[in-house]
């Protein structure tokens, strides 16, 4: 399954650089989005790095999930497609 990246966590005053905001496909409600809890993702980018990480939870109610990676992400990586397995 593939995903988007929407962007960091992040609150008023600061962010969290490894957790990152996932969007799945064809995932439409928190109920599908709840059901990927625990599954492990990948990031690769164009240098040949591969970040990986796990969904952790869920955001919403429209099936955005949050994703904590082992390492932070780049801000290049927004927008940009990771794989869910």
């Amino acid at each position: 399954m593939e995903a988007t990246i929407l962007g960091y966590l992040r609150g008023k005053k600061r962010q969290c650089e490894r957790d990152m905001l996932i969007l799945p496909d064809n995932v439409k409600d928190y109920k599908e989005a709840s059901k990927l809890i625990g599954r492990k993702i990948v990031f690769k980018d164009d240098n040949g790095n591969t970040y990986k990480g796990t969904i952790v939870g869920v955001h919403g109610r429209r099936g955005v999930v949050i994703a904590r990676f082992v390492r932070g992400l780049p801000g290049q990586a927004i927008g940009k497609r990771v794989l869910i397995y």
